[in-house]
């Protein structure tokens, strides 16, 4: 009962931060460029989706990710969810550690996550230019 509690305040007070962080207008101008926001989100969305198909086609041909294991590596299972899974944590930069990747999955990882670095950076390049460009035109 008493982690029910907390699970709920703790989601209440995340809620409440996002919702602080994109309503607050205490900054004399915003960058929060909302289109470019849920451009962001539905093109990363899409590479680790995309990401994810490669890594399950490649696992056909044998395995590609193997289960970080001090005992003995073994090959993961062959899923969906399990190539999403990792795909989500190296375009995102997480990299638990848990699940290690195997030859040409070497590459692919390599490109996933240098993609999931320079997108995001070159998005808010672009916003931050846009938004520069609209001040030296009010000036």
């Amino acid at each position: 009962m008493l982690s029910k509690v907390l699970l709920a305040i703790i989601v209440l007070f995340l809620a409440v931060n996002l919702y602080y962080f994109f309503t607050n207008k205490s900054f004399k101008k915003s960058y929060f460029n909302r289109a470019m926001f849920y451009k962001l989100f539905f093109v990363l969305t899409g590479m680790t989706f995309g990401f994810a198909f490669l890594f399950y086609v490649l696992s056909l041909n044998g395995p590609v990710l193997v289960y970080s294991d001090p005992n003995g590596s073994k090959p993961v299972e062959h899923s969906f969810q399990t190539y999403l899974y990792f795909s989500g944590e190296t375009i995102l930069s997480v990299g638990y550690g848990d699940i290690v990747p195997l030859g040409i999955g070497r590459i692919v990882s390599l490109v996933e996550a240098g993609i999931g670095v320079l997108l995001p950076t070159a998005y808010f390049m672009r916003a931050f230019g846009s938004n520069k460009q609209e001040d030296d035109n009010d000036d």
